[in-house]
């Protein structure tokens, strides 16, 4: 299919989560569509009754678009070569099956199995990633292709499917190689032309062998559950397996559709690295928009109790710790103390607090001196510990550590002129008044 319009499918079995080598599988197929102006294909292989969940399906459907991963055919959306469920296939399988009947190309067993014979020849693989690999006639038994309860195998409802949704190009993963060319003999046995493979190596887990469902980060719902942000995930999976040619690695959705080119994925297995995942969702965080941070944070903050629509300045609290996380999953932890008001004081917090006798006394005076302040803002708060500091002959450097712990009960977090702005004067006394109170009675 040489001249063809491009054409590349993802077909998933709808049997569990998505994982991080299905994910990068369809990614790598989308950029390919993308790039080439074709069409990206969902295919779901949901043959295996006993095993297939409405779940399972959800959560693939969610992961892809959570991703971005549109697809232009497929459930959901349509197209000219449906049905998209091979469940719903058969009746295209058995026209298929009868076409190699009648070219003399199976055999039915005793037991009702039908066998498809392979033509004994030696067959090669042109394949965009790992070049030609040449598999010699075949010694194997004919394969199965339809067994005796009258269900069909992977396979043959594979390749059928294939020619059918006029398939250009086969983007997956390299553990199908192997049995690539049982496909190519089917193809040719159909009369038709084989698309062109591109077998994309293993995802590994850090320590070296193949990801399995256990390995932390395998599922793509986990991604979304501890907070990275679609764009992070989305421009790391493309680093994993194929290196841009670009200066940086920090690449958007557009530039990695303009790079894309499969001859130049990797051979060699890739290694997932959780560490250089995160870092890449701090630089996302570190660069979305006030109105983006927000969007993406509302679930965690309403998760851990917060409505972000009741405080005002939610989002430049938001915007005053964005530097000093990794996760939207993290923020909740960072900026609760201005979503309220009771909030609890960390041992350590407590434990400094009391250090000296006389830090209560420097709070009670920066409270009044901020109760009366006129002006509002960053610059009168910090002010105002100017005033307190040069009055008792301390640094304003002593008193900012106490005013942080008794405005959030917290060693961490944004400037204390910050969160005193942020929260207001009336909240910014009343704080200190509870802090004077439960922590230094």
């Amino acid at each position: 299919m040489p001249n063809s319009p491009v054409r590349v499918r993802f077909a998933p079995s709808p049997t569990g989560y998505l994982h991080v080598g299905g994910a990068r599988t369809a990614l790598f197929n989308w950029l390919f569509a993308r790039n080439r102006g074709g069409k990206f294909v969902l295919r779901i292989e949901d043959t295996d009754d006993a095993r297939n969940t409405e779940a399972a399906r959800e959560a693939i459907f969610g992961g892809l678009r959570w991703l971005g991963l549109d697809w232009d055919e497929g459930p959901e959306v349509g197209g000219d070569f449906g049905p998209y469920y091979q469940s719903q296939r058969k009746a295209i399988y058995d026209s298929y099956l009868a076409k190699l009947e009648t070219a003399g190309r199976t055999y039915t067993e005793e037991n009702g199995a039908v066998r498809f014979k392979f033509s004994r020849q030696p067959i090669v693989v042109t394949d965009l990633v790992c070049g030609d690999v040449h598999f010699a006639a075949t010694e194997e038994p004919d394969m199965t292709i339809r067994r005796p309860d009258g269900s069909y195998i992977f396979h043959f409802v594979n390749v059928v499917d294939d020619i059918e949704m006029k398939i250009t190009h086969v983007i997956r993963g390299e553990d199908h190689l192997s049995n690539t060319w049982k496909h190519i003999d089917l193809m040719h046995a159909f009369g038709v032309h084989p698309p062109r493979y591109a077998h994309i190596p293993l995802i590994l887990n850090p320590g070296g062998s193949k990801m399995s469902k256990r390995d932390e980060g395998s599922a793509i719902e986990s991604y979304v559950n501890e907070g990275y942000l679609p764009d992070a995930l989305f421009n790391y999976l493309c680093l994993v397996g194929w290196t841009p040619r670009a200066e940086d690695e920090k690449l958007d959705r557009q530039k990695l559709v303009s790079l894309f080119d499969a001859s130049e994925i990797h051979s060699a297995n890739a290694r997932w690295d959780m560490t250089k995942c995160k870092w890449f969702n701090a630089q996302y965080l570190r660069e979305a928009s006030p109105d983006a941070l927000l969007d993406a944070a509302r679930p965690f903050l309403k998760a851990a109790g917060y409505d972000a629509e009741a405080f005002a300045h939610a989002s430049a609290a938001l915007q005053s710790v964005k530097e000093k996380v990794s996760l939207l999953g993290e923020l909740p932890g960072w900026v609760h103390f201005f979503f309220r008001e009771d909030y609890p004081f960390e041992d350590d917090a407590v434990a400094r607090l009391k250090a000296k006798p006389d830090n209560k006394a420097l709070l009670q005076a920066v409270a009044a001196v901020l109760s009366s302040a006129g002006e509002w803002n960053e610059a009168s708060v910090h002010a105002a510990i100017d005033q307190v500091a040069a009055q008792n002959s301390v640094k304003p450097g002593a008193i900012m550590p106490l005013l942080r712990f008794a405005l959030s009960g917290q060693t961490r977090g944004p400037g204390v002129t910050t969160i005193a702005h942020l929260v207001g004067k009336e909240s910014t006394v009343r704080r200190i008044a509870r802090a004077c109170a439960e922590v230094l009675p």
